[in-house]
């Protein structure tokens, strides 16, 4: 386990008193859950799915959104108590709380959000550029017409669930390859058809993103979980080769804007 005090500067740690009840719109089973700050949350389980894979995703992704200026629900690591669903009557659900004891994260949960619907709801295209070009860069796969992870609330648009992105540590051995990579999946991006301004948020996030950034925020992530993969034998290692992945990838970022730009081409 963690020592409490190293992430507890980067984000803060709660414990989880009551499972409310189960997401069933991804695969992974996140849940609604009550935590002892008296606050909501929608807990990530290590057990589930990708299992850590996915927190990291979550974290790095969620963690640069927010310092670039997105909103992002705050994130919070979360502790499951060895005790914690015992009572759980659903045997798939109790199996999940038993391998997910320990840290995991969670999500301030938007009471009353709504799912943004590209149908119905207005995005500008500034902010749209900014949201595609963010996801070619750590290669987020999941933010399309038919699951957006995108919310409404207080009649702001609200980026959600990361755990899709940095594709290359499920193969660990290849990260040079992706870091290079067009990033063709951004054709199916649901604000696409609105990223009219991807050149001048290609200079700006230049600008705004620099190899301290990228450094505070892959160290956010838990020793715990990286060793968990076992794609290297030191955390440090794993830490250097995302940051190095990031930087890589940020300074050939021609690569995915001319294949964004040529995708959103293809569809007018």
């Amino acid at each position: 386990m963690m020592d409490e005090n190293n992430f507890q500067e980067s984000l803060r740690l709660v414990n989880v008193t009551r499972y409310v009840m189960p997401l069933r719109e991804g695969g992974s089973l996140p849940a609604l859950a009550e935590a002892d700050d008296g606050f909501s949350y929608v807990l990530k389980f290590k057990g589930a799915g990708q299992r850590e894979k996915a927190l990291i995703a979550e974290l790095i992704g969620g963690e640069l959104a927010r310092r670039l200026g997105f909103k992002v629900p705050e994130l919070v690591f979360a502790n499951l108590d060895e005790a914690f669903g015992r009572s759980e009557g659903d045997e798939e659900i109790q199996d999940l709380l038993k391998s997910s004891q320990g840290l995991n994260l969670a999500l301030h949960f938007l009471s009353r959000a709504l799912t943004f619907d590209p149908g119905a709801s207005l995005v500008d295209e500034y902010l749209a550029s900014r949201i595609v070009w963010f996801d070619a860069w750590i290669t987020n796969v999941d933010r399309t017409f038919r699951n957006t992870n995108l919310l409404i609330w207080n009649k702001e648009l609200w980026l959600i669930d990361h755990g899709a992105a940095f594709l290359f540590h499920h193969s660990w051995d290849n990260w040079e390859k992706h870091a290079l990579s067009p990033f063709a999946t951004i054709k199916d991006h649901v604000l696409l058809p609105k990223a009219t301004e991807l050149e001048k948020v290609d200079a700006e996030m230049k600008e705004l993103i620099t190899p301290e950034l990228i450094r505070e925020v892959v160290d956010m992530v838990p020793e715990e979980w990286i060793l968990a993969g076992r794609d290297t034998e030191t955390a440090e290692e794993a830490r250097e080769v995302y940051a190095a992945f990031l930087k890589l990838r940020l300074e050939n970022s021609r690569v995915f804007v001319n294949e964004a730009n040529d995708a959103r081409k293809a569809l007018i």
